[in-house]
């Protein structure tokens, strides 16, 4: 197959982004470079090759980058963006997730696997109340390697339970990657989104659940049970009930809002960061210290997310204008296989590119140019709406492997800067892998059985 000048540009553009993402310069600059790098070379250097058509480009053109930011800093559902980072970096701060490793530790010690599901437990409560990775991972590191490691669990199981535990909240709404999602995906709204995500997550967690039983039963010397485990008793299950309260409250008064229709996910973000900081009020957690930091915080992590969005914005104007999105949509139409084979081939794009990008850059570039022609293909669901929150659940259960397989695993370099000396890169290595295969198995189910996706919407919206 012979390429045009323009798709050579188009994957030229694209391989010289991923190619930039190792000099270690910030994302933001990175899109923002090759955009106007290569619409200057289609405007000054190579213009008689791309002057026939739609393709003829003219420097100036980049103006319209800026009407398209605006529309950003206009979009209302962005705005639960900075809400839903300050209810988790306030909840972190609450102290509510040392009552639940402290109860939970009581009832479920002397079960197999006991510490490890105690640790899943507490991260599908924190999961459900933040959406925060790092402030996921690193607060079940503090609070429960080193109680698994005392209690003679391997490192490697450890650091594997930890890491992928972690990463629920990226997954089981509300989460910031489905507010993305759902932005950048034509005819998917955030609460559909977050319905349809909310099963899926939940059952990844009980996957987890099962398998660290299982380890507990088949392999007692990497999860034995604590020497000093002592007998259930009444006072427990009180004092769980009462650690479990607080968080149930704040995800019925955030997701309950939503899927009863009361809030739409913005307003719904506001109360979850106005009943965050009740909660740590609640905990004598609240200070003058405690609000800047996490107020700056959420600034830096918005400014951040932001920025990327900017840079995205203009390196998908710059793509598009040179053809880039229906060089996409003919490669991917003209793969000799199947609708089903041509989705299964992106997924497996989307894995692979998990290796090496954030799920930020994969959400603001690679899913809209995909989303057309899956919205196309006979697959899944018969409704195209349906269809549409199905695949994009199958993304977001994806991009969860892409915080742990190397070398861009975040949920691995937060686990390493808070872990013991003990806990090695090559234990946390070997420990994500039975969990990464895990989160594929529970993307294979999605997959075969989308009812797990589009049940709950389509309860709520009568479709």
């Amino acid at each position: 197959m012979t390429l045009e000048f323009n798709e050579i540009l188009c994957i030229a553009m694209f391989a010289g982004f991923i190619a930039l993402l190792f000099t270690g310069f910030p994302v933001a600059w990175v899109l923002g470079g090759v955009s106007l790098v290569t619409a200057t070379a289609a405007a000054f250097i190579f213009p008689e090759q791309l002057a026939d058509g739609f393709y003829g480009m003219a420097f100036s053109d980049l103006g319209a980058v800026v009407p398209r930011i605006w529309t950003i800093m206009q979009n209302w559902v962005l705005v639960a963006l900075p809400m839903f980072v300050f209810m988790g970096l306030m909840l972190d701060r609450s102290g509510i997730a040392g009552d639940l490793m402290e109860n939970f530790v009581k009832v479920l010690g002397r079960a197999p696997g006991g510490l490890a599901v105690t640790v899943a437990v507490i991260g599908l409560l924190l999961a459900a109340s933040t959406g925060i990775i790092g402030a996921s991972v690193v607060l079940l590191a503090l609070l429960g390697l080193p109680a698994m490691l005392k209690s003679g669990y391997s490192p490697v199981f450890a650091s594997g339970t930890i890491s992928a535990v972690g990463t629920l909240g990226i997954l089981i709404p509300p989460s910031i990657m489905l507010v993305l999602m759902a932005d950048r995906t034509p005819g998917v709204d955030a609460g559909g989104l977050f319905m349809g995500a909310l099963i899926p997550g939940v059952l990844l967690g009980i996957i987890y659940i099962v398998y660290m039983v299982v380890v507990g039963i088949v392999s007692p010397s990497s999860a034995p049970v604590p020497r000093d485990a002592r007998r259930l008793q009444l006072g427990d299950l009180v004092g769980v009930f009462r650690a479990v309260l607080p968080p149930a409250l704040l995800i019925l008064a955030v997701l309950g809002s939503i899927f009863a229709g009361i809030a739409t996910p913005t307003e719904a973000a506001g109360v979850g960061a106005f009943g965050a900081t009740l909660l740590a009020l609640a905990h004598r957690k609240l200070s003058t210290p405690v609000v800047r930091e996490v107020c700056l915080q959420t600034t830096r992590t918005t400014a951040f997310i932001f920025a990327i969005f900017i840079g995205a914005t203009a390196f998908s104007f710059v793509f598009q204008a040179l053809g880039g999105e229906e060089f996409i949509h003919h490669g991917l139409k003209s793969l000799p296989f199947t609708d089903h084979g041509i989705l299964i081939a992106v997924l497996a794009l989307i894995f692979i590119l998990g290796f090496f990008l954030d799920w930020i850059e994969i959400t603001l570039i690679v899913l809209p140019l995909v989303a057309p022609v899956v919205a196309g293909l006979d697959v899944g669901p018969a409704d195209t709406g349906a269809r549409m929150i199905w695949f994009v659940v199958l993304v977001a259960v994806c991009l969860q492997t892409s915080f742990l397989t190397p070398p861009v695993g975040f949920a691995l370099f937060y686990l390493k800067g808070v872990a013991p000396s003990g806990v090695t890169v090559t234990h946390i290595y070997k420990g994500v892998v039975p969990f990464i295969l895990l989160q594929l198995s529970g993307l294979a189910l999605v997959y075969l059985f989308p009812m797990l996706a589009t049940w709950l919407p389509e309860v709520a919206y009568g479709r």
